[in-house]
């Protein structure tokens, strides 16, 4: 990002032009854009970062409020070792250098996924980024790390039911809003649309509750390829489209 802070930065909007309020980005193709282009996969995750960071300052241009990336999978475990300690080390470099900047832009990090299993240092690094980024209120950046979104509706669904084993709830007080409140993302708004890169059109395990009305863009270009052109390309795409949730929509009368 920018030395410029998100006090500077004014959302631009042109005419029609409708910004979601939540943007979630499944971030796909790092290593096929480092194939074709004969480089180690490793070089993708590289470029996949300046990506990253060109979103943020994007999201914060523009207006959106929340920004969730998928970052790593709880399926991504079956990848090389040496790749995941590679991605592993990215996020620690990423954090270290881009934190400070973060900060002075009022983003507020948070980071959701499965932290047991994880190294000690590597929690201790979310912990620190979450507190450090706690009181700010511009962007919040959500990052899907070592996520998946079954596992997170199991770990609601095993909440709420040590809740009625132990006498504190009753079955019948199980409503889609208290479920909705006990997961990772709770107090923060669905997504109002989903992007995924490299042409692949399904959604990976990711904010499967929260995505039940949500919209959907499918790109073709791989994730080290997004830039502010295609990012306006998905938002007008975006601000055409007729969200009904459920009704008839505008359009009917």
């Amino acid at each position: 990002m920018s030395g410029e802070t998100a006090a500077s930065l004014k959302p631009v909007t042109g005419a029609g032009l409708h910004v979601p309020v939540h943007l979630g980005v499944i971030m796909d193709g790092n290593g096929r854009w480092a194939k074709a282009r004969g480089k180690r996969r490793t070089e993708g995750h590289i470029e996949g970062v300046k990506a990253l960071r060109n979103l943020v300052e994007l999201s914060i241009n523009y207006g959106i409020s929340y920004l969730t990336v998928f970052s790593f999978s709880s399926e991504n475990w079956s990848r090389p070792p040496d790749e995941i300690a590679f991605i592993f080390n990215l996020l620690r470099r990423f954090v270290a250098s881009d934190l400070q900047r973060l900060i002075r832009n009022n983003v507020k990090v948070r980071i959701i996924g499965q932290r047991r299993g994880l190294e000690e240092s590597l929690v201790r690094l979310i912990d620190d980024v979450e507190a450090k980024t706690a009181m700010n209120t511009g962007l919040t950046l959500v990052v899907a790390f070592n996520y998946g979104g079954k596992a997170e509706i199991v770990d609601a669904a095993r909440s709420l039911a040590e809740e009625v084993a132990a006498g504190r709830l009753r079955p019948e007080d199980i409503t889609e809003q208290r479920l909705a409140n006990t997961l990772s993302t709770v107090g923060i708004p669905d997504p109002d649309l989903i992007i995924r890169t490299s042409g692949e059109q399904r959604l990976s395990n990711f904010l499967l509750w929260q995505a039940a009305y949500s919209e959907f863009v499918f790109i073709d270009e791989y994730w080290p390829d997004f830039n502010e052109a295609t990012f306006l390309s998905v938002i007008e795409a975006y601000s055409a489209r007729d969200r009904r949730f459920g009704g008839l929509g505008a359009a009917v009368s």
